[in-house]
């Protein structure tokens, strides 16, 4: 082995990663390898800083050693950098050595300096002391910083708004003309002929007949220069309607007096409606289509009236006027339907402006007639011809026989009458007028009469050819025990169907006067019951009851009611009768033995004939104490009951 060459041998570290972890299943998780910054790191982090290396720190073992054995120092000069002898002037001497050689260096830099070839030395400038400052005026000099720095910010964010309005203002000159036509197409049926884009107002496609054609074009808007500033409602499109269709318009229904005279007729009091405003975010040809496409559905509405208005036969003919079509629903009144267009010129306007008087126009009468129109449209739209045989019509079957089981003219055109626009409306005016005339007059009696009270509870689900209400009549304090009269009243269009509580039915008028003359009467009817449901709870006996007297004087406004009632012990009678016009009369009936002015005959001798009752005596009503009439009998009563 001595004689052969040695040969170096490199070994390196196997390549294998660590294993960190193996899973259930044996598969192994190894570990990254560490990189260079790493690896260095992780030696340093070895390093014991704390340990020092002077000689102090070193063991006098290990000190002694090495100077008793300089050889062997030499040969671990690469393992020993220093090892302090043990010489007692070691330190002396090092001491020494170090300040010589500070000396030297010393030496050397003056001699530099003093020769002045390799070096210079200038002193180090200083900047002047700042002279002392008066307070205020570092005070004014912060306060000057503090606003430059606030002034640059303004200044950036005036330069960041002035960007944005720039932005907004390219890109509104950037919405064309193309786009704008886009929104047009969402909302309005448009189509192209030649080199025009026509759009469509009317309602032919919801099933209208109407002959106006209701065609508007659309334009560019070419009247604004874009180079100038933009305003903010500008629009790169119009729309240009027909005259006929500019403006406003509206129904206006309105029931008055009948005019004296037909030369009064056709001058419809027109009041200019405001012009609907745009809501916000839409264009304004949106608003200008809107409204003339209301005015064209107007003039459907009053072509259709005025139609209907010719064609209709009736006892009263109906009067078509310039725009204004007058119907007679009851006598002495008159029911009028007027178109009102008012256009954008100023001469209508001043004219609109001179003549407003909306209080006489019925708001419900005109939305129902939008609603009609709309509902023959959908009519129209709906109906389908069915296929039928060509020797008959659809139909009843006895609409196709003949002799005397067939239908006679009569019941054939009551077959296929069909209501127009014209008369329901007027059927609805009929309602309305009736309605609001039976309100005037429960009021009125309420308002007049305080004893007995009347009340009214309308009801809330009506429908436009009949409403309801439900007549209580009361007496303060007594509500509990004087129910006698509840009343329905059923309001239709010519007459009012009455509904008593025990079910029996009356029919009245359409006349004002017999209503409040059968409310008086009810209300006369009524102090006689609660008269006698009082003696019921005051024990008295009810000796004769009647709703209609055939004695006395005659009333002209229905018939006397009365009312005969004893005491509980029978000694006293007390006779009510009431009349609608006459009012009540009361009358006291005393015992015989107390009666002292009673003449004395031969004919009566014996004692039992003195427990009769006397005559009847009349009570001055009007001198009674109390509040109303059954609190005023309540108190006769008492009075006359024994102890």
């Amino acid at each position: 082995m001595a004689g052969v060459s040695a040969v170096r041998i490199s070994i390196e570290s196997a390549c294998e990663k660590q294993v960190q972890e193996v899973g259930l299943d044996g598969s192994e998780t190894y570990l990254q390898p560490l990189s260079m910054s790493q690896n260095l790191a992780r030696l340093a982090q070895r390093i014991d800083f704390s340990q020092g290396s002077g000689s102090e720190e070193d063991e006098p073992g290990s000190a002694g050693r090495a100077w008793a054995e300089p050889g062997e120092a030499e040969d671990e000069e690469g393992l020993v950098k220093f090892q302090p002898s043990l010489w007692p002037w070691d330190s002396v001497r090092n001491n020494l050595r170090s300040a010589l050689t500070e000396m030297c260096v010393l030496y050397d830099v003056l001699s530099i300096v003093k020769d002045k070839k390799f070096m210079t030395l200038d002193p180090v400038v200083q900047d002047p002391l700042p002279p002392k400052q008066n307070p205020q005026f570092l005070q004014l000099i912060s306060k000057k910083k503090s606003l430059a720095g606030a002034a640059q910010i303004l200044l950036k964010g005036a330069e960041r708004l002035s960007k944005s309005v720039a932005e907004n203002q390219e890109n509104k000159r950037q919405r064309d003309f193309n786009s704008e036509l886009l929104r047009l197409r969402q909302h309005w049926k448009l189509r192209k002929v030649g080199d025009k884009i026509l759009g469509d107002l009317s309602y032919r496609s919801a099933g209208s007949l109407f002959l106006h054609h209701g065609t508007f074009e659309v334009i560019k808007n070419t009247d604004i220069d874009l180079d100038k500033k933009i305003p903010e409602d500008y629009c790169p499109l119009d729309v240009q309607i027909p005259s006929d269709l500019e403006g406003s318009a509206y129904i206006k229904v309105s029931i008055q007096k009948q005019a004296p005279d037909i030369g009064d007729l056709g001058t419809v009091n027109l009041f200019k409606r405001p012009m609907p405003k745009s809501k916000p975010g839409s264009p304004h040809w949106q608003t200008k289509l809107e409204t003339a496409q209301n005015v064209l559905l107007c003039k459907e509405i009053f072509a259709q009236l005025s139609r209907e208005a010719v064609q209709i036969k009736s006892q009263i003919p109906h009067i078509v006027v310039k725009n204004q079509i007058i119907s007679q629903p009851f006598p002495g009144l008159q029911l009028s339907i007027s178109l009102c267009h008012s256009s954008n010129d100023k001469k209508s306007q001043k004219s609109a402006s001179e003549k407003q008087n909306p209080e006489d126009h019925l708001y419900v009468l005109e939305h129902n007639l939008h609603q009609l129109i709309r509902e023959c449209h959908k009519q129209t739209l709906s109906s389908t011809v069915m296929p039928h045989p060509a020797s008959a019509p659809f139909g009843h079957k006895r609409m196709r026989l003949a002799g005397p089981q067939a239908f006679d003219k009569n019941d054939i055109s009551s077959l296929q009458s069909n209501e127009g626009l014209l008369e329901k409306i007027i059927k609805q005016a009929k309602h309305i007028f009736l309605r609001r005339r039976t309100a005037r007059t429960i009021d009125s009696l309420a308002s007049r009469i305080e004893d007995p009270q009347i009340q009214a509870h309308w009801s809330n689900i009506n429908d436009v050819y009949e409403s309801s209400v439900k007549v209580l009549i009361t007496s303060q304090g007594y509500e509990q025990i004087c129910k006698s009269i509840q009343l329905q009243l059923n309001i239709g269009v010519e007459q009012i169907r009455v509904v008593h509580r025990d079910g029996r039915v009356i029919t009245l008028s359409h006349q004002e006067q017999e209503l409040q003359d059968f409310l008086l009467s009810q209300m006369s009817q009524h102090q006689v019951h609660a008269v006698q449901q009082l003696a019921k709870v005051m024990g008295w006996h009810v000796l004769s009851f009647s709703n209609h007297v055939g004695l006395g004087p005659v009333e002209s406004i229905g018939n006397a009611s009365a009312i005969t009632v004893a005491s509980p012990n029978g000694d006293y009678a007390i006779s009510v009768r009431n009349g609608p016009e006459s009012g009540s009369k009361v009358m006291v009936q005393f015992p015989r033995s107390q009666c002292k002015d009673l003449p004395k005959g031969d004919v009566l001798q014996d004692n039992k004939w003195n427990h009769l009752r006397g005559p009847f005596k009349e009570v001055q009503w009007n001198k009674m104490e109390g509040r109303n009439f059954v609190y005023k009998m309540e108190l006769l009563m008492a009075a006359l009951t024994p102890c």
